[in-house]
């Protein structure tokens, strides 16, 4: 699915029809520059559409659809259900979501400057606190706080970025202590990684019956907050270089 701007409007076409969500531009630009092209930013209510067309051989048709998705669950989830409800009403419909961009690692398991696949995207923090801990809104009796993307995805986005597969974690308050990381590895022993967007994303995609991927880049432990040991750039490099090897994979993938 791409969106194009002409004369003022919205039109579509079916080269494409994967949408890659980021919380910031920074993050959306990094996977841009994986798919070297001409990119329009396509105006949408609330939120906006950045088609790639790219010029080399070997990528996407007409690359895919990015968008800036705003930081956090909420906003994620809103102007992705945006971007994927303007798409079905142009008769196009995403084939695909992909939440991305950098992340908190769990070390050892998941260094700075290296790649996580979600087999499990999870929201850490959604439920109540209680006398005897914690508890996860499935077991107050509503919703879910698992989404799990398509085994075969998973696994050949793994083998072709050397992505390391585990849960990923949606947090609302990023983890600043040692005490919230041994917590949340207490509650989640295959978490890898954590970030603020996936379990959005992932909750509008299966409002529109869509598959989705959440892959990401280390920039930091999770724990206390240094900021000196933080590798923005190095985690925002390995994202491109993720996407460019995970090109392959999102063209040759097709739905069950």
């Amino acid at each position: 699915m791409v969106l194009q701007a002409e004369e003022g409007r919205l039109i579509t076409s079916a080269a494409a029809r994967i949408l890659v969500a980021t919380a910031v531009p920074a993050e959306r630009d990094a996977v841009a520059r994986a798919f070297p092209g001409h990119a329009t930013e396509v105006p949408l209510p609330g939120a906006a559409v950045t088609p790639v067309t790219p010029v080399t051989l070997h990528r996407l048709p007409a690359g895919p659809d990015l968008l800036a998705a705003g930081v956090g669950p909420a906003l994620a989830a809103a102007r992705t259900a945006t971007a994927l409800t303007a798409a079905a009403l142009h008769g196009r419909p995403y084939a695909l979501v992909v939440s991305t961009g950098i992340a908190g690692g769990f070390v050892p398991e998941a260094p700075v400057g290296s790649l996580v696949v979600a087999d499990e995207i999870t929201a850490a923090d959604l439920g109540a606190e209680t006398a005897e801990g914690f508890l996860p809104v499935t077991d107050l009796g509503f919703g879910t706080v698992t989404h799990r993307p398509p085994e075969a995805l998973v696994r050949d986005a793994a083998t072709a970025t050397g992505a390391r597969p585990g849960t990923v974690l949606t947090v609302s308050t990023v983890t600043g202590t040692a005490a919230r990381a041994i917590a949340l590895r207490a509650h989640h022993p295959r978490a890898l990684a954590e970030a603020m967007e996936g379990f959005g994303v992932a909750e509008a995609a299966a409002a529109h019956g869509t598959p989705v991927l959440e892959l990401r880049a280390i920039s930091n432990p999770v724990g206390p907050r240094d900021r000196a040991g933080w590798r923005i750039g190095e985690a925002l490099q390995a994202l491109t270089d993720g996407f460019g090897k995970l090109a392959p994979v999102l063209e040759s993938w097709k739905p069950a």
